[in-house]
């Protein structure tokens, strides 16, 4: 029987190293899941250039060129209407959503932040994270709600912290483990293993 695969919108405004360890993932034949469209805010942005260096199709809808979020958003979701989309993958994508936006697609964004929510929401999580003296830090990918690095987890990845530790190395031995936890989270939904019960989810 053949595997019915997830479609993925993947909205990236960076280089996109979330999207293309999901681009990767992607190419096993077992993996539930197939890159519909790689979209980006940022022209300039380097993962446009590697998508489609992977025969990936790209949108580019740039925020600067919109008089305000509500005509930007708009132009997003037909973007997004000319591909066949079941759930969008934030990777970097330095936007923040409206209400408006994020309940039009209903537990259909996934988001992954690098720390272990609901601690450290927003931006330098791991300035604050070795401020605050913290032994463990990680990343999380959750469902996107409204509210900022809010809504149901599907995963975690935890790592020690060490004592000679900077923001940098911090960064980037957390995004070795994006690099695994996004795929994974991908899986368990492309797999129908996730269910969310008031506001926790469950994997079957």
């Amino acid at each position: 029987m053949a595997l019915n695969k997830l479609n993925l919108a993947i909205l990236i405004s960076g280089r996109g190293s979330n999207m293309e360890a999901l681009i990767e993932s992607c190419r096993d034949p077992s993996f539930p899941a197939q890159v519909s469209v790689v979209l980006s805010n940022r022209p300039e942005s380097k993962g446009i250039e590697i998508a489609q260096n992977h025969g990936l199709l790209t949108e580019i809808v740039d925020h600067k060129t919109f008089p305000g979020p509500s005509s930007f958003e708009a132009a997003l979701q037909k973007a997004l209407a000319r591909h066949p989309v079941d759930l969008i993958c934030l990777a970097g994508f330095m936007r923040l959503l409206s209400p408006e936006f994020v309940q039009a697609w209903p537990d259909k964004i996934i988001n992954i932040h690098p720390s272990l929510l609901p601690d450290y929401k927003g931006l330098n999580t791991h300035e604050r994270v070795l401020a605050d003296g913290r032994n463990e830090s990680g990343c999380t990918v959750h469902f996107v709600r409204p509210a900022m690095d809010a809504g149901p987890v599907i995963i975690q990845k935890k790592i020690q912290i060490k004592q000679n530790d900077t923001p940098e190395t911090l960064a980037g031995r957390i995004l070795e483990q994006e690099h695994v936890a996004y795929p994974e989270a991908v899986r368990f939904i492309g797999e129908n293993r996730v269910r969310i019960t008031n506001e926790q989810v469950t994997i079957l």
